[in-house]
């Protein structure tokens, strides 16, 4: 079917995208599971898991209802599975026959119990739960949602005391003193243990091939609530004692035992440019305790960096041991495109897999690797990677959507900065595109600010074209992809260099892009490029409509109130409240309201922890009390992942909104 035999896409198509997550082979490579998620008819979000033979098209639902079916882990044998499942209230652990059948439940946890991982006599089962001091994980017992909503009514009639610099995060909300434990099951004895009990949390990494030691991230110093460290301990499971592996200066994770068990292999940094530090891959011996930096060499980022409005739930990203513990598979984030890299012991790195797309995760072993691949116009499905370097498709998820709807190829496009850098971008031409025409262009600028735009499937973007618009999104200095001095860039500058991207991109789609009507150009972005869009229209008057969401406006204020802001203000603008007020006034937005002449619509969520909604309500009393042309939509209960994981009427009002405000405008 031709692209334009299809009908152009709408905000509620939202609700149509199934969205595949967390891939994991079988262990003799024949069969994989996989997480899919879509919206449902209670405005909420149903996660089922799925099986599927790699000699097989077509995949066999694994688990039914509306619960939330999630981190599937098959046994050593392959006989059984490990998942966590919501269905009976909160988040427990189950258990089922791969061959089929009902699954039992395995946990009864007060507060749940999450992400479980096999031990590899398959004997044992090592997971996460919350817990407070005095738990006693032999008698946990679940409430019944009657005791729960009395629980939670009870609390809401308590003042909360805070005695933590950390009492609040976003999509969390506020803290209290459980702490996430790691706990052991015996399948046999059908028994439970705790292993770690110190007041902090502790994060399962890996356990290892002889089973007698867990792999394990947390910060155990006593200034923990002062710090953002978190290091990496080795815990022997039969004497209990604790030995650290890192240095108690970084941050480090994603770690992973070799198969010989000699071995450690993670991601981590150590703050030298702050949260603009690209990701190192560390490898550690874990006889002498020696530390080897694999890609001291390396300028792009480990990992997976790249930012969208779809995905939903983990996937890996690396770095994954091979069978000899001789090289390591892992994701790299590189000039708007993610990719399968391996790396050998001595540093040497090739690429597995690059086509230009977004590889959003994999499962290797055997001759078996299977890659979780997205782009532009496909938000995402399996595909095998052969021996030749050939993919083979294995799931075609969104098939009907995809056949029903017309998606925007964007064109990449890279021009130069006023200083000479190089930057790149996309442009997304609009839906019926007559060559002739004039159309109305919009500017988004992405969060972060270090984040990347890129090769992957974006529903808002798309949207804004069906609607009518050329859409332009860029990567300006600060971004991921293009090395450190780049993502390194916008620090103690913000509205600087960034900002002067920005508008070289603009006057470079008007100069090359004769069908852009120069006189309607909107913008619009969230969190820093919320801040962005609040910088812009306070700084030129050339955009005829903006919309900021989730966004900063006053760097004095967002210190204090925002989940991060106590380190993040520091970190970014190179200067904190009691250093330097004035200089935190002048990178505000809020300081040059009386320029803003662009009509503005703000967008922001109640529970927004991390650009807190005093953020936008400050802007809008501000430009209202000024008689500017300016529009505040609050939404309920919502956070700072409203465009990305908010309930799906929320996301949908939300792009409505949008629409609305630039048809109105341009």
């Amino acid at each position: 079917m031709s692209y334009h035999s299809k009908r152009a896409l709408t905000a509620d198509d939202l609700k149509r995208i199934n969205v595949v997550s967390d891939p994991q082979l079988k262990p003799d490579g024949s069969a994989f599971a996989f997480v899919s998620t879509t919206a449902n008819d209670d405005n909420d979000y149903t996660s089922q898991l799925f099986l599927q033979s790699l000699e097989d098209a077509q995949p066999r639902q694994w688990t039914f209802g509306d619960a939330k079916n999630i981190h599937p882990r098959f046994s050593p044998d392959g006989n059984m599975m490990v998942f966590q499942s919501d269905r009976s209230g909160v988040p427990q652990l189950w258990l089922v026959h791969t061959d089929g059948g009902e699954a039992k439940q395995l946990t009864t946890f007060k507060n749940g119990a999450v992400d479980p991982e096999w031990s590899p006599d398959g004997k044992r089962i090592i997971f996460s739960a919350p817990l407070e001091e005095q738990d006693d994980v032999s008698k946990q017992r679940e409430l019944s949602e009657d005791e729960r909503k009395k629980e939670k009514e009870e609390k809401s009639k308590q003042p909360l005391v805070v005695n933590r610099l950390k009492y609040k995060s976003d999509v969390k909300g506020f803290h209290d003193d459980k702490r996430t434990q790691l706990v052991q099951y015996d399948l046999e004895t059908e028994t439970f243990e705790q292993l770690t009990t110190a007041p902090t949390h502790h994060h399962l990494e890996d356990i290892a091939p002889d089973g007698k030691h867990i792999l394990f991230s947390a910060n155990l110093d006593e200034d923990e609530d002062y710090e953002l460290t978190n290091d990496l301990y080795l815990l022997n499971l039969p004497t209990k004692e604790t030995t650290m592996l890192t240095n108690g200066n970084g941050q480090y994770g994603n770690a992973r035992f070799s198969p010989n068990g000699e071995k450690v292999a993670c991601f981590g940094h150590e703050f030298a440019y702050k949260v603009a530090t690209l990701n190192d891959l560390y490898i550690f011996d874990i006889a002498s305790g020696e530390r080897t930096c694999l890609s001291d060499k390396w300028d792009f980022q480990l990992g997976d960096a790249m930012i969208d409005d779809t995905r939903m739930g983990q996937s890996e990203a690396g770095p994954v041991w091979n069978a000899d513990s001789t090289h390591l598979l892992f994701l790299g984030t590189d000039s708007g495109a993610t990719s399968l890299y391996q790396v050998d012991l001595s540093g040497e790195w090739s690429m597995v897999y690059e086509n230009n797309n977004h590889v959003f995760g994999f499962a290797n072993n055997h001759d078996a690797l299977v890659l979780g691949i997205s782009n532009p116009t496909e938000p995402g499905n399996f595909y095998q990677l052969n021996r030749d370097g050939q993919v083979t498709q294995l799931t075609d998820v969104n098939r009907e959507f995809l056949n029903d709807v017309a998606l925007s190829e964007p064109e990449t496009l890279t021009f130069q900065a006023n200083d000479g850098w190089q930057i790149q971008g996309w442009l997304l031409r609009p839906y019926g595109f007559e060559q002739g025409k004039k159309y109305p262009f919009i500017l988004e600028v992405h969060g972060g600010p270090h984040a990347m735009y890129g090769q992957t499937f974006f529903h808002e973007m798309q949207l804004l074209a069906a609607k009518g618009y050329v859409v332009l999104y860029t990567n300006p200095r600060g971004s991921h992809g293009y090395g450190q001095e780049f993502v390194n860039a916008c620090r103690a500058d913000y509205g600087g260099s960034d900002y002067t991207d920005l508008m070289a991109a603009v006057d470079y789609a008007l100069e090359n892009y004769d069908f852009i009507d120069h006189d309607r150009l909107g913008v619009t972005g969230g969190s820093y490029g919320g801040f962005m869009t609040n910088w812009i229209v306070g700084h030129t008057n050339r955009f005829k409509a903006a919309v900021t969401q989730r966004c900063i406006s006053n760097w004095l204020s967002f210190y204090g109130v925002s989940d991060i802001g106590y380190f993040f203000t520091k970190w970014e603008l190179g200067k904190s409240l009691l250093e330097d007020p004035q200089a935190l006034w002048d990178f505000s937005p809020l300081k040059y309201t009386e320029n803003m002449e662009t009509p503005l619509l703000i967008v922001h969520g109640e529970k927004d922890y991390r650009c807190p909604i005093e953020q936008g309500e400050q802007l809008f009393i501000t430009l209202k009390q000024l008689r500017k042309e300016v529009e505040f939509v609050r939404f309920p209960d919502a956070n700072h992942e409203l465009s990305r994981s908010g309930k799906p009427d929320m996301r949908i009002e939300r792009l409505q909104h949008i629409t609305r405000w630039f048809e109105q405008y341009l």
